[in-house]
């Protein structure tokens, strides 16, 4: 186990500079660094206050399953739901994204498909249209992408999508407080 490698990134996560966590733990940035490059090991009582100031217990640090990220999802962990009526079918790209800051999914629409309307939040949303072309309803404003064009969008107004053309449209859509 790489006791550095995991404080480093802990750290990281934190936003810390090692001078910032030094300066919380009473440590030299000199000895964190050391620390983070495995070429110190701390005592037990250095390590329990670092996890303290970093926000993580001994448990957690040590279980390495709770460590592993998984960095690549392919279909296989991917939720798809068809609404026949609206006439739109999402897909979320990562299983845990309504654990994330951010939300992507792969939005398709059909013949006069439309999604849901939203409320104003503090949400923002970002849109890449990848085939076809769609209509943005902004509280009182009326937008229009088509294929290659991105769209971000704070949404602060009441918004809906809208497919705007005959065919099909496909685009994939970002957006922050998982709010799909």
């Amino acid at each position: 186990m790489q006791i550095g490698k995991k404080i480093k990134r802990l750290r990281l996560k934190k936003g810390l500079t090692q001078e910032e966590l030094g300066e919380r733990t009473d440590l030299s940035k000199g000895y964190i660094s050391q620390l983070e490059r495995d070429l110190n090991s701390p005592s037990i009582e250095t390590l329990f206050t670092l996890l303290e100031v970093l926000g993580s217990t001994p448990k957690e640090f040590f279980d390495d399953e709770i460590d592993e990220q998984k960095v690549v999802y392919n279909e296989d962990d991917q939720t798809i739901y068809s609404d026949e009526e609206k006439n739109y079918r999402i897909q979320w790209l990562i299983p845990t994204s309504n654990e994330k800051e951010i939300e992507p999914v792969l939005l398709t629409f059909g013949h006069r498909g439309e999604f849901k309307r939203f409320e104003p939040s503090q949400s923002e949303t970002f849109i890449y249209v990848l085939e076809g072309r769609v209509r943005i309803e902004l509280g009182k404003e009326h937008y229009t992408a088509s294929k290659g064009n991105a769209v971000y969008f704070e949404a602060s107004d009441s918004h809906q999508l809208f497919n705007d053309c005959d065919g099909r449209t496909e685009l994939l859509l970002v957006v922050t407080d998982s709010y799909l």
